[in-house]
C-alpha cells in the first residue's frame, strides 16, 4: 500500500526531491464508470482503497512487462468534476523510466512499434485500461463475497452470485477510461511540474476563484462545459444553495483518509534507496539537506500596500467541519466564505445524519 508523501522515510525526500532532472513524467488518470458512484458513496473507504490498489497494480504490471524497469507513482484521489458531481478518479504522476529490472542501467519506455518516435511514450492506454478494469472488478467481486460492502435496498441483489455477474458484465461491456498525458513540450521541467501538482495535492472540490456569487438562494460558479463541440469552455453554472451544499458534502472523505499516496519506488520504505539509485544511474548529485523548521527564522507579515511590518491584534480559531455540521453547535458561515452571510445565525439542523 502507499502512504502520504513525507509521512515516513527520510525527510530529505519530499515533493521536490521525487522529481529528477532528465526524466520525463506522465500524468495518468484512472476513472471509474458512473455506475459505481452510488456504491462508492455507501462504501467510501473500501472502494477508494480498491481504486488505489487496482490502479497501481495494473500500472506496475504493464510497466514491468513493456517498460522493463522498476516503476514508481504518486497518486492523488479526486472525487469531483467541474459541476461538483461525484466523479471518483485518480491522478497519477509516473516517471517514464527507471532502474532496469535486470540491473545495471537506466531504462526508458519506448513505443513497441514506432522505433523513431520522438514524442515521449509510457504505455498503451487501452492495454492499461483493460488491466485496470480487470483488477478493480476482481477486487470488487472479492469484497462482495467476503461481505465487506454495505449492499442495501436495490443493491442487495448483488449478494446473489448470478445477479452480481450480470451487473459486472454490464459495467465491463466497454473499455474503461484511462488517460495518459506526456510532458506538454516533450520534456519535463521538475519545477513547473511541482507547481502543477500543487493544485492537485491541495484544496477541495472548488476554489474561491471559481465562485461568482450567492444570490436569491442560488450559488453560481464557473464550470467547464461537457460539450466537446464547444471546446469544453468554462461557462457560468448555477445550483440552489441546498444542492450546492449537498454536492459539496459528497466529497468529504472518511476521517483520517489519505488521498495522496506513493507506490513502488516512491513508497516510504523504498524511496531513499530508489532515488539514490536513480541519481547514480543519471549522474545527478544528491539534494542539499533541508533545514528543520525550528532552525528557520520566522518573519512577520508585511502590508501589501506600504510594506510595513504588521502585528497580530486578534486570533480567531477556525472551527472544524465536524463542529459546523453538529446540529447542537451554531457557527458563522462567513468564516468559510467571503459571501455575505451575516443575516444567518448558523447552519440549520439536519433532520438526520447525512453521513451515517
Amino acid at each position: 500500500m502507499g502512504r502520504a508523501i513525507g509521512a515516513t522515510g527520510d525527510s530529505r525526500y519530499g515533493h521536490s526531491q521525487l522529481l529528477l532532472t532528465g526524466v520525463n513524467y506522465f500524468q495518468v488518470i484512472f476513472t471509474l464508470p458512473d455506475r459505481f458512484s452510488p456504491l462508492i458513496l455507501g462504501n467510501r473507504k473500501e472502494l477508494y482503497d480498491l481504486l488505489f490498489r487496482s490502479a497501481w497494480r495494473s500500472l506496475d504490471e504493464v510497466l514491468r512487462e513493456t517498460g522493463k524497469f522498476h516503476p514508481a507513482a504518486l497518486m492523488m484521489l479526486h472525487t469531483w468534476n467541474q459541476e461538483l458531481d461525484h466523479h471518483p478518479h485518480l491522478h497519477a504522476v509516473v516517471p517514464g523510466g527507471g532502474p532496469s529490472l535486470e540491473g545495471g542501467n537506466w531504462t526508458t519506455s519506448h513505443h513497441p512499434t514506432q522505433r523513431n518516435r520522438q514524442k515521449p511514450y509510457l504505455v498503451d492506454n487501452v492495454l492499461l485500461g483493460r488491466r485496470f478494469r480487470k483488477k478493480f472488478t476482481d477486487g470488487f467481486r472479492r469484497l462482495v463475497r467476503a461481505g465487506k460492502l454495505r449492499l442495501e435496498g436495490d443493491w442487495a441483489k448483488l449478494l446473489e452470485p448470478r445477479e452480481l455477474e450480470t451487473w459486472l458484465a454490464k459495467v465491463t461491456e466497454s473499455d474503461w477510461n484511462v488517460f495518459i498525458e506526456g510532458p506538454p513540450e516533450g520534456k519535463s521541467n521538475p519545477d513547473q511540474l511541482l507547481k502543477y501538482l500543487a493544485s492537485y495535492l491541495t484544496g477541495g472540490p472548488i476554489s474561491n476563484g471559481r465562485v461568482l456569487g450567492d444570490e436569491n438562494g442560488h450559488v453560481s460558479f464557473w464550470a467547464r462545459s461537457k460539450s466537446k463541440a464547444e471546446g469544453n469552455r468554462p461557462r457560468p453554472f448555477s445550483l440552489s444553495g441546498k444542492e450546492f451544499l449537498r454536492r459539496w458534502s459528497l466529497h468529504i472523505l472518511p476521517k483520517g483518509y489519505t488521498r495522496s499516496r506513493c507506490f513502488g519506488g516512491y513508497h516510504g520504505s523504498k524511496r531513499k534507496d530508489y532515488l539514490n539509485r536513480c541519481r547514480e544511474l543519471l549522474t545527478i548529485p544528491d539534494p542539499p539537506p533541508i533545514e528543520p523548521p525550528e532552525a528557520m527564522e520566522a518573519s512577520a507579515p508585511t502590508c501589501p500596500r506600504c510594506d510595513i511590518e504588521m502585528c497580530c491584534i486578534e486570533k480567531q480559531r477556525r472551527p472544524s467541519w465536524k463542529q459546523v455540521f453538529d446540529r447542537r453547535i451554531h457557527a458563522d458561515p462567513a468564516i468559510y466564505s467571503p459571501m455575505h452571510h451575516s443575516r444567518y445565525t448558523g447552519f440549520p439542523a439536519f433532520p438526520h445524519d447525512p453521513y451515517g
